[in-house]
């Protein structure tokens, strides 16, 4: 059964995309613990981040590495944190959540509720900065 995220990939659900080639996605969290909260991910179905060949990996976090470049510039923050949880959606992915104290990047926060027009800005600010 495909994940949400690729429905995504598929475009069977609509996402705030921020980067995307042939290998990777990178899209805006919709339950973001901060503004600008993106989650990236490779698109092959794979359930555990550490099932992902080493290749995979290192090609995942240079990519990754791009959008949170892109992230820090447009949205005002001390760090970009990186995350690998994977336990809510069987598909293996990366947080890159801005923050500017630790405290800011526990999932148990509550999560930020953004307008589809608020995301779409953020979106393109990130976007503008690739």
């Amino acid at each position: 059964m495909a994940t949400i995220f690729s429905k995504i990939i598929s475009g069977e659900i609509p996402a705030y995309k921020i980067l995307e080639d042939d290998n990777f996605l990178a899209f805006l969290d919709i339950f973001p613990l901060s503004k600008g909260h993106t989650i990236v991910i490779p698109k092959t179905e794979t359930d555990y981040y550490f099932d992902l060949a080493d290749k995979d990996i290192a090609e995942l976090n240079i990519f990754a590495k791009k959008v949170a470049i892109a992230i820090k510039k447009a949205i005002p923050c001390r760090r970009i944190a990186t995350m690998v949880i994977g336990i809510e959606v069987p598909h293996a992915h990366l947080h890159l959540i801005p923050f500017n104290s630790p405290n800011e990047v526990n999932m148990k926060n509550p999560k930020i509720v953004f307008s589809k027009e608020e995301f779409e800005e953020i979106a393109n600010s990130i976007r503008a900065y690739l």
